[in-house]
């Protein structure tokens, strides 16, 4: 008998859900007229609940489009809670090279993962278009009028849930491919945490919005945006906000920006290959002294001396400019004095190493095309003479690193030098064996 009761109750449940869920948009597009309407009123207009129902009444309609689903929901559980609500069309398509399953609703789109729980709710009918907007103007009105603060943490609330359905619709829009949009999306929810009585700075928000920019070629709206970002002492990973306003300045044609914004990331993240390489880019083509770049490394270095990536930077440096004999010893010396401050830094054995190895290879190439024996035998020492170079440091990085995708990318360079003189030794040939079986384990 209770079972019987327990199955009756579930079906009067899922009956509830799916009248409720049919009415929803009409009952919330109804109630937003109505407190649109009150807050209209100038008599109305004076009282604090006109406005907190206004904006509770406009995150309704920003909601009721998207039905009953929610992320992480199987396909199995949205049946029982949106029972007879028809699927108009079910697809596979891809989301940012991933497969999804599509299923549209007259309101929305559901987008099932390949684990089959909801990921994506895209509202393709809103009731207003504008509905968050318009909810925050009436919670910051809300907030003007409560001068005792009495309802400040009510009010902080609908401000952080805005803030967070602003940032669902801008990863929306950026997995859509719809970066202009997304960037829409990203200020307006920075700008929403920024709402008294939240008053937060949300400095991730910022520079989504100025990187979604950027992608879209808004160049003068993302250098304001990148702007605000280091202004606010938020310069995105590894300082990618400097890269991306030199980047922009190049586009603009602002020359002196392009090599200003590279020096000023330079002297706070050192390390940045975005940067890095538009230094040395910028230097280069503009044939101007390179000197310059070391300069900046130096200034790096009083303020860090015992900061053994700077010298692996260094090498990198030296690795990319010519002439290539001088500036690959300086190269090697560098990496020597990363690994020698710091031995347990598996970088400046690394960088040691790829020099050696790449060094080799450009060796080998010159040998393939000289027609000479002599010289050619010659190269063939010196190619081989370089590629025994790169082991040394490479099994040392090997040893030390904590890390099983570097292990496996230094497996991969000790698996293809080993192969080349296994048959000098038995030593040689057991390393190969060695290093080829943990790149075929790392592939698995």
């Amino acid at each position: 008998m209770k079972k019987i009761l327990t199955t009756l109750a579930l079906i009067a449940c899922v009956a509830t859900a799916y009248g409720q869920q049919a009415k929803s948009i009409a009952a919330a597009k109804s109630a937003a007229e109505a407190a649109q309407a009150a807050a209209d009123d100038a008599k109305k207009a004076t009282k604090q609940a006109t406005w907190l129902k206004l904006g509770q009444a406009m995150l309704d309609a920003y909601n009721a489009p998207a039905g009953n689903g929610w992320v992480g929901a199987t396909d199995q559980e949205l049946q029982i809670v949106m029972s007879g609500e028809k699927v108009r069309k079910t697809e596979t398509v891809q989301v940012m090279n991933r497969n999804f399953t599509k299923k549209v609703y007259d309101t929305r789109n559901y987008y099932f993962n390949e684990q089959g729980r909801l990921e994506i709710i895209e509202i393709t009918k809103p009731i207003y278009k504008d509905a968050l907007d318009r909810s925050l103007k009436a919670f910051a009105k809300a907030n003007e009028l409560d001068v005792k603060g009495k309802k400040a943490k009510v009010i902080a609330a609908a401000i952080e849930e805005i803030n967070k359905k602003y940032l669902d619709d801008a990863f929306n829009a950026y997995q859509f491919g719809r970066s202009s949009e997304a960037s829409v999306y990203f200020e307006a929810a920075a700008n929403a945490l920024a709402t008294a009585p939240v008053s937060k700075i949300d400095t991730s928000a910022i520079f989504n919005a100025a990187f979604t920019a950027w992608l879209s070629s808004e160049n003068e709206r993302a250098r304001g945006l990148f702007e605000k970002c280091i202004s606010l002492g938020y310069y995105g990973e590894d300082g990618d906000a400097f890269a991306k306003l030199s980047d922009i300045a190049g586009k603009l044609g602002d020359e002196e920006g392009v090599v200003k914004y590279l020096e000023e990331g330079f002297t706070k993240y050192p390390q940045s290959q975005s940067i890095l390489i538009g230094l040395i880019n910028y230097y280069v083509s503009k044939g101007e002294n390179t000197n310059r770049i070391f300069e900046l490394l130096d200034m790096a270095k009083k303020n860090e001396p015992n900061n053994a990536s700077l010298y692996y930077v260094e090498g990198t440096i030296h690795e990319k400019l010519e002439p290539k004999d001088e500036h690959g010893q300086l190269a090697v010396a560098a990496y020597r004095k990363c690994s020698e401050i710091n031995p347990n830094y598996e970088y400046g054995y690394i960088g040691e190493g790829v020099y050696f190895y790449n060094k080799a290879i450009e060796i080998q190439e010159k040998a393939q095309s000289e027609m000479d024996d002599a010289k050619y035998m010659a190269l063939i020492k010196e190619f081989e003479a370089a590629l025994k170079g790169c082991i040394a440091p490479f099994e040392k990085a090997y040893e030390i690193s904590k890390s099983e995708d570097v292990k496996s990318s230094v497996a991969e360079y000790l698996k293809n030098v080993y192969f080349r003189f296994r048959n000098e030794s038995e030593d040689y040939m057991t390393k190969y064996k060695k290093y080829e079986s943990v790149v075929a384990s790392s592939k698995k």
